[in-house]
């Protein structure tokens, strides 16, 4: 296991005023003081792992901030900023651009929609890319050119699945964890092509987000309810620490749509 560096949001001004994916049309009225406990107890676990935590200023008109997924993908202190696809989420981009070009760090913005980690995975030195619902596939070849790395695009063919990170997620370097149902028939043949050890979750592990965790290799942050993926991660060899994200999973989102990976 290494350190990691993870950029986080605070949900401060987390709400659900929208619709912009089925996890969001419920109407069940949002806990804004649970969904803080429920996030502060993820950076918690970040910070007694031993991984390095930063932290970007929520903004008072952006609910959805809290998701810094979906805000950018770096890799080798590349940054590829966001271009987000729903006009609601769109001045995102901007408050996570200054962040980083403060850190120091050059951000080029998507010249097409693309949302990030949201859509992009790093594994086995490849970049996964998600498209179908928000990124564009003009996108994926985008991310190739700028990182120099081999794209692989897989498409999402079911709204509850509207990120490729509520699908699938890297257990470690080399492998994967995913739900074939969110995919289309091509893109299963891909990915069982590709990881032909990967972790298959069913259905209802991948209803309660448990697809959408954090792994630093050799620990998986995953969402509570999510027990047979639990079972299954632990099985191989992998340290489950589950966590309650129900607030945010109103809004469609889990432990990973609130961390972004920062990659040196």
């Amino acid at each position: 296991m290494k350190q990691r560096q993870y950029l986080v949001c605070a949900p401060q001004y987390f709400d659900v005023i929208y619709s912009i994916n089925p996890w969001m049309s419920s109407q069940e009225p949002v806990d804004r003081g649970l969904a803080q406990k429920q996030w502060k107890a993820l950076v918690s676990v970040f910070d007694d792992l031993g991984h390095r935590v930063h932290r970007v200023l929520p903004a008072a008109d952006l609910p959805d901030m809290v998701f810094s997924a979906n805000a950018a993908m770096v890799l080798d202190g590349k940054v590829l900023g966001a271009s987000f696809h729903h006009p609601e989420r769109q001045p995102e981009a901007a408050h996570y651009r200054t962040w980083f070009e403060y850190a120091g760090f050059d951000v080029q913005a998507s010249a097409w929609t693309s949302e990030g980690e949201g859509d992009f995975v790093w594994v086995a030195g490849k970049l996964l890319a998600g498209t179908g619902f928000r990124t564009q596939p003009q996108a994926h070849r985008e991310a190739a050119e700028f990182f120099g790395k081999p794209t692989v695009s897989l498409t999402l063919v079911d709204p509850r699945f509207y990120h490729l990170d509520t699908a699938l997620f890297a257990l470690d370097d080399n492998n994967v964890a995913y739900y074939p149902g969110a995919f289309s028939a091509s893109s299963q043949k891909a990915l069982a092509d590709l990881f032909p050890e990967a972790i298959i979750a069913t259905r209802e592990d991948a209803m309660s987000f448990g697809l959408n965790s954090v792994s630093d290799g050799r620990h998986v942050v995953i969402a509570d309810r999510a027990t047979g993926l639990i079972h299954a991660i632990t099985d191989r060899g992998y340290i489950p620490i589950p966590i309650d994200m129900s607030e945010l999973r109103k809004a469609g989102g889990g432990a990973k749509c609130c961390t972004l990976e920062i990659r040196p």
